[in-house]
């Protein structure tokens, strides 16, 4: 392989037993990733002291390096360090400095150190300590079959914050040129739908570039990835192709998130804005306050989920509800009026929808819901029908509504794709 290619064996019986979902290995392929090494092949063994040994053993015969995730604790169920030390012929030993951590940790928190605790001061004779600045257990580095072999604690905030020393014995070891990845957040346009559009301009697509996905919910990341810094100028070409074709979908670079940029946009805009949400309960304006800042820009909200409520707190009149019912549009641009009138905000949201499971009917099937959004001089509706579970249901629909005022208020095109063809 051109990338240098490291194995990871994970360990754990809460990962064998599914109690326990591993996300660490994914954290760790990510992060090598983006230093030019790439994993070969992932293990997850038990907490076996014979599987673990065999494991260990067959990896560091195949690959130049392994990283153990797991099994540096102090109950007697972990193992890493014993199986380490049998495999490498030396014995286990106290080391002064993992003591000192250890009774460190435990001084922090006021309690006094007990043999389980101090358990973790064990280690193999000979190898390099790895600093965990926030766990009790020091991971390391060893040597077995001329294959260099890091160990790490199963806790992901831990493996996190020792990651940057972890890449550092690698590239040392076994090299690699760290990958130059911009990350791209997108929403409203899916992995199908972007490779389609990219078919179009394939000739014109620089070829040192690789285009990458992580899909998530609401968002979906591209990664537009060139193996050196020399190359950052395809890269930058691949960007102008993409927004080109469809930059009203691309919120940012980074961890850009939905709710972060329409506070952006309000904010420059010195506008505030305001939701009035029956099927969503409410989470429109939760994704707006959980980002810092938000109550410069959302001042109001209402969760009107009862007809009484939609009339009591936004004056729908009674007759619109009678005639229309409470998922009409009719019904959400009384709603969105009302919040505009009540909160003064300059622009806002409304939404009226059956989220299931039940409730559908043959003329409003469940997933119909009804969206009101803009100002009271420019109010805009649409009805679409999500298809799902009602977390789902909830989720894309609140998310399409901070992205349909994001729109609006950046005058981008007011009626995007996802609401015909969810891609």
């Amino acid at each position: 392989m051109d990338t240098p290619s490291i194995a990871l064996l994970l360990t754990g019986n809460e990962l064998m037993s599914g109690d326990t979902v591993d996300s660490n290995s994914a954290m760790i392929a990510i992060r090598l990733g983006e230093h030019g090494l790439e994993v070969g092949e992932k293990c997850t063994v038990g907490d076996d002291p014979t599987l673990l040994q065999s494991a260990l053993a067959r990896l560091t015969a195949d690959y130049p390096a392994v990283i153990v995730n797991g099994g540096l604790g102090p109950t007697r169920d972990d193992l890493t360090s014993e199986v380490i030390a049998a495999l490498s012929g030396v014995e286990l030993i106290e080391d002064p400095d993992a003591l000192a951590h250890v009774e460190d940790w435990c001084a922090r928190r006021r309690i006094a150190p007990n043999p389980a605790n101090l358990k973790q001061a064990f280690v193999p004779e000979g190898c390099e300590l790895i600093h965990n600045p926030s766990g009790s257990a020091l991971g390391f580095a060893i040597d077995i079959n001329d294959c260099l072999v890091l160990t790490t604690p199963g806790v992901p905030s831990e493996l996190e914050a020792m990651l940057p020393a972890l890449t550092s014995h690698l590239k040392a070891r076994i090299g690699g040129e760290a990958r130059q990845i911009l990350r791209l957040q997108t929403f409203g346009i899916g992995e199908s739908s972007v490779e389609e559009r990219i078919k179009k301009y394939a000739d014109r697509w620089p070829s040192d570039v690789t285009l990458g996905f992580r899909a998530g919910m609401p968002q979906l990341e591209l990664k537009l990835s060139v193996p050196s810094a020399a190359k950052l100028p395809a890269q930058k070409a691949a960007l102008a192709l993409l927004e080109e074709d469809f930059g009203d979908h691309i919120l940012g670079t980074g961890s850009a998130r939905l709710a972060e940029k329409l506070q952006s946009v309000l904010r420059d805009q010195g506008k505030t804005m305001t939701s009035a949400e029956s099927c969503t309960g409410g989470l429109i304006a939760s994704m707006m306050v959980r980002e810092p800042g938000s109550s410069a820009v959302l001042g109001t909200g209402f969760v009107t989920y009862a007809n009484e409520a939609k009339r009591d707190q936004l004056g729908v009149a009674p007759t619109t509800l009678k005639e229309h019912g409470a998922v009409s549009e009719a019904v959400v641009k009384e709603m969105l009026l009302g919040a505009l009138q009540r909160s003064g905000a300059n622009i806002g949201v409304a939404v009226s929808g059956i989220a299931g499971p039940g409730g559908g009917t043959e003329d409003k099937p469940v997933g119909t819901v009804w969206i009101a959004w803009g100002t009271e001089e420019d109010l805009r509706t649409h009805m679409t029908v999500v298809s799902g579970s009602r977390t789902l249901f909830q989720n894309i629909i609140a998310a399409a509504c901070l992205d349909l005022m994001r729109r609006h208020l950046l005058e981008l095109p007011p009626l995007p794709h996802y609401f015909a063809r969810q891609a």
